[in-house]
C-alpha cells in the first residue's frame, strides 16, 4: 500500500490526472525494481522493517527482483499464496519476504 500510494502521488503529480494508470504502474515497477537492487526492498518494506532476500543463501541479483517485479505488477501472482504464506511472485522469483 506504501509504495502504491507513493506511485500514485507521484503520477499525479506529473502525468495528467485522468489518465495516469499506466504511469502509476510504470512508476510502481522502477520503484520496486531500483529499492529491491539498491536495499533488497521496496520503500514500503524498508518502512515496516522488512527485506526481500534469496531463499538459497547468496546474492539476490538482478532477475529475481526483475521476475519479482513483473509479476507484482500483473496483481494475481501476488494475491495467490502457498501454504506457508508465500505469494507466487516471491515463488517464481525464488525470494522469501523476511524481518530484518
Amino acid at each position: 500500500m506504501v509504495d502504491w500510494g507513493l506511485s500514485y502521488l507521484l503520477s499525479y503529480a506529473f502525468f495528467r490526472p485522468d489518465n495516469n494508470g499506466f504511469a502509476t504502474l510504470t512508476i510502481f515497477a522502477v520503484t520496486q525494481l531500483l529499492f529491491l537492487l539498491v536495499a533488497n526492498g521496496s520503500l514500503g518494506h524498508l518502512i515496516f522493517g522488512l527485506r526481500v532476500v534469496p531463499v538459497v543463501p547468496g546474492y539476490l541479483g538482478l532477475w529475481r527482483p526483475l521476475v519479482r517485479t513483473l509479476l507484482l505488477c500483473l496483481f494475481i501472482p501476488a494475491v495467490i499464496y502457498d501454504k506457508d504464506q508465500r505469494g507466487l511472485h516471491d515463488r517464481w522469483a525464488g525470494t522469501v519476504l523476511v524481518r530484518r
